[in-house]
C-alpha cells in the first residue's frame, strides 16, 4: 500500500485528474475492457490515464482488461462522504415509452453511417437535466433543453420534448438496442425513484479537441495552428466558428464531436 512521499505524490498526481477518478468509480463496479473505457471516457489519452492510475497502483491492466488493485478498492471505499449530494427526488416521474424509429437518414460526412429519429413518451421535460448523471459522457444543455450522450462514435440528444435524435449508427438494428438500454437506463432511475447524484463533469483534454479539427494549420483562425486553436477553445478564448475548413461538409462528423466536447467546458 503507497505510504512513503514519492508513492503519496504518484496517488495525489493520478486523482487530481476528474476523468481518473471517474474511470476509477466506472471500475468499482467489476473489471472492464480498455474498448468498454474508450466508449464511455473517450479513447483519446486513455492510455495514458491508465498508465498514470498504475502508477499509483490503483489500477491493474492486464490483457487489455482494467480493474482496481485491492489498495485503488479501499481509496474508493474509505472516500469520506460528508457533504456528498444527494439525488433529486424524481418519484412523479412516468416510465417512459420510445415508439419506432420515424426517420433513418444517410449521414451526410460518411454514407456508410446514419442519422435517426425517434420520440419519447411522456416527454421529460425538466427531468432530463437531473438524469445527466446517468450517463458518463452525458451533458445537459440548457439552451436547447437537451441531454446530450456519447458512447463511441454515436451522439444521442434526447429533447425535454420527447424529441431523440442519434448520428452515426450503423443500422436501424444498432438505433434499435441502444434506444432499448437507453429507455431501461432511464426507467432504471424512475424506479428507483431518486437520480444519481450530480458526479463531476468528464475533463477534456486540449488534445482530445486538437484531434477533431482540421489539421491544416491554415491561420484562418487567426491563431498559429490548430492546437493552438484547441487551447484557446478549451480557455473560452475563441470559438469553433472561426474554424473555417470546418464549415466544410467533410468535416461534418468532426464538428458534431466538437459540439459535444465544448459542451463539457
Amino acid at each position: 500500500m503507497p505510504g512513503n512521499p514519492q508513492e503519496i505524490k504518484l496517488v495525489n498526481n493520478a486523482i487530481a485528474n476528474a476523468t481518473r477518478r471517474k474511470i476509477m468509480n466506472f471500475l468499482a463496479e467489476g473489471e472492464r475492457t480498455a474498448e468498454e473505457i474508450g466508449e464511455s471516457f473517450g479513447k483519446p489519452m486513455l492510455d495514458y490515464h491508465l498508465k498514470l492510475l498504475q502508477q499509483a497502483n490503483l489500477v491493474e491492466v492486464k490483457e487489455g482488461t482494467a480493474g482496481l488493485t485491492e489498495y485503488g478498492r479501499n481509496f474508493l471505499e474509505g472516500k469520506p462522504e460528508k457533504g456528498e449530494e444527494k439525488g433529486a427526488d424524481i418519484s412523479r416521474a412516468k416510465p417512459v415509452e420510445l415508439t419506432e424509429i420515424r426517420q433513418l437518414l444517410p449521414c451526410i460526412a460518411d454514407s456508410t453511417k446514419f442519422r435517426t429519429i425517434a420520440s419519447m413518451t411522456p416527454p421529460l421535460g425538466g427531468v432530463l437535466k437531473v438524469l445527466e448523471p446517468l450517463f458518463p459522457r452525458g451533458r445537459y444543455s440548457d439552451r436547447i433543453g437537451a441531454l446530450i450522450t456519447q458512447k463511441g462514435e454515436v451522439i444521442t440528444t434526447i429533447y425535454a420534448t420527447g424529441k431523440v435524435t442519434m448520428t452515426m449508427v450503423k443500422n436501424e438494428g444498432e438505433a434499435k438496442e441502444m434506444l432499448d438500454s437507453l429507455k431501461e437506463t432511464i426507467n432504471e432511475a424512475i424506479a428507483k425513484g431518486v437520480a444519481p447524484a450530480p458526479r463531476e463533469k468528464v475533463r477534456v483534454e486540449a488534445m482530445e479537441i486538437y484531434n477533431y479539427l482540421p489539421k491544416t494549420d491554415c491561420k484562418d483562425c487567426g491563431e498559429q495552428s490548430c492546437y493552438t486553436f484547441a487551447i484557446k477553445l478549451m480557455a473560452g478564448e475563441t470559438s469553433m466558428d472561426k474554424c473555417t475548413p470546418l464549415k466544410d461538409s467533410k468535416y461534418a462528423v468532426n464538428q458534431e464531436h466538437l459540439q459535444v466536447l465544448t459542451a463539457y467546458i
